[in-house]
């Protein structure tokens, strides 16, 4: 085989550099979180957050996404549907992280209604082409165990009626220690908010594609 001349070889080179820099000009995607004060980092510094965490994991390890933390302290699932068509027209997210409801259990609003607008939410981002993580939550036991088992039940239904993820309960790794929360025994601490990461992120992983994939330079 006999060996390319000189000006083949520069010719191909220069095309791959000039794919290598497309490539790493290339907007990343964007993962956005739709929260309410568990994501918002209520009581911390923000960057001590959960989110600010995985923004942080999401670059040391390669992806290419920018996070942008659309949370709200108090804000429930209708509060979000109402913002949603914001969120989605400002940052066009590849991937939507759905973290709303528990302010709907405790104010006790009804979880029909709950649901529905979860159900809102991710058809719609759906429909705008993300990929979408539900992430579920639990009510203490003294609501009653009717309206605590349909809470909980209701992420689980709105993930499959739309092949979402799901992540069961964002609280799962924290829950049982009252040391993992603030006086207000709501809201987790800064030192717990690595738990809430490693809870969401099993769920999440699958839906960023490999870092190469993703955007990663």
């Amino acid at each position: 085989m006999r060996p390319l001349p000189a000006r083949s070889v520069r010719v191909a080179l220069l095309g791959l550099l000039a794919w290598a820099a497309l490539a790493a000009a290339a907007p990343a995607e964007t993962l956005v979180v739709l929260g309410d004060s568990l994501s918002a980092g209520y009581g911390i510094r923000p960057e001590d957050g959960w989110v600010a965490l995985l923004g942080q994991r999401l670059q040391k390890e390669g992806y290419g996404y920018r996070v942008v933390n659309a949370s709200v302290s108090g804000e429930t699932t209708d509060g979000g549907l109402a913002r949603l068509p914001r969120v989605l027209a400002a940052h066009h997210p590849a991937v939507l992280v759905v973290e709303l409801g528990a302010n709907d259990g405790l104010r006790g609003l009804p979880v029909a209604e709950m649901r529905h607008n979860l159900d809102k939410i991710v058809a719609a981002a759906t429909a705008a082409g993300a990929r979408v993580l539900v992430v579920g939550m639990r009510m203490p036991e003294n609501y009653g165990p009717e309206y605590t088992e349909r809470f909980a039940a209701s992420f689980a239904e709105v993930a499959k009626a739309h092949h979402a993820a799901l992540v069961p309960f964002l609280l799962e790794r924290v829950a049982l220690d009252e040391s993992n929360f603030q006086a207000d025994r709501l809201h987790p601490v800064a030192a717990a908010q690595g738990r809430l990461l490693e809870t969401v992120w099993p769920e999440l992983k699958p839906l960023l594609g490999g870092p190469a994939t993703a955007g990663a330079r």
